[in-house]
């Protein structure tokens, strides 16, 4: 049987002939591709990765005049929601031919008077709340009392050079709940890319939101829930029970938002 040559010294002429390899990374610094790269071709990927920031920062401008032209177009939607806002507070009667829906074809609304005049359009937000596929499971049971109070939700938008963002106000008529009369939380959007990160640009993010601080009357805070728990005394071991106050789920919740950034598309 022939032995096997040796090829040790044709495998180190053969690797020292190869251009020299370096590993391209990726944003977080992870590879950007499996294994290594040749030197020239990590060149071209990093490349191609400043291109793509230029990109990123072209599309920010987009988001920037699109956040721009929310703003404006904001300004020609404000008539019909105030309209809006009267016909639901009762404070505005549709005409005969507002109240007329064509698309509805010939269909007549049946005309039943109803033993005591209802004004405007009892509960509508609770009902629009409840019919939305995103808000609907934030609404409890408890929820639901202090909802029926509420007769307009509205929006603001700011669009400063160096602030951009949304503010949405939510009306309430007195209730027994909370002294507040209007509602709001603030958000704070970021249309470009961020410094540290621009690869991970994907479009708008909201970075901060700020809720208000609800004024609760004494036992109606629909937020938290008492519960009676058993402790035992370290010494004496005697058992007593106290009751607490914890944090429990509720629509209401949604002003009361996660300390620091927040991240999510707009």
């Amino acid at each position: 049987m022939d032995k096997p040559n040796n090829n040790n010294n044709e495998t180190v002429e053969s690797t020292s002939n190869q251009p020299p390899r370096a590993d391209s990374t990726g944003d977080d610094g992870s590879s950007f591709f499996a294994g290594s790269l040749p030197a020239d071709v990590v060149k071209r990927v990093n490349a191609l990765r400043n291109l793509q920031v230029e990109h990123h920062k072209i599309e920010a401008n987009f988001f920037e005049e699109v956040h721009a032209l929310e703003c404006r177009f904001l300004d020609k939607y404000q008539d019909l929601y105030n309209k809006r806002s009267t016909i639901i507070k009762g404070t505005y009667e549709p005409t005969e031919a507002e109240a007329k829906c064509e698309f509805d074809g010939d269909d007549e609304p049946k005309n039943d008077e109803p033993a005591e005049k209802t004004v405007g359009i009892p509960e509508f937000w609770l009902q629009v709340f409840k019919n939305s596929d995103i808000i609907s499971d934030l609404i409890k049971e408890h929820d639901e009392d202090v909802l029926k109070h509420l007769i307009d939700v509205r929006i603001t938008m700011q669009n400063e050079e160096n602030y951009r963002g949304f503010t949405i106000e939510f009306e309430f008529t007195s209730n027994e709940f909370f002294t507040n009369s209007i509602l709001t939380k603030q958000y704070e959007l970021r249309t470009g890319p961020d410094e540290q990160d621009p690869l991970s640009y994907e479009g708008p993010e909201i970075v901060k939101s700020k809720g208000c601080e609800i004024q609760w009357n004494k036992g109606k805070n629909v937020t938290v829930k008492m519960v009676k728990k058993r402790q035992k005394h370290k010494n004496r071991g005697t058992i007593r029970v106290v009751t607490k106050e914890v944090q429990t789920d509720s629509f209401f919740n949604f002003f009361s938002p996660p300390t620091g950034r927040e991240k999510s598309n707009e």
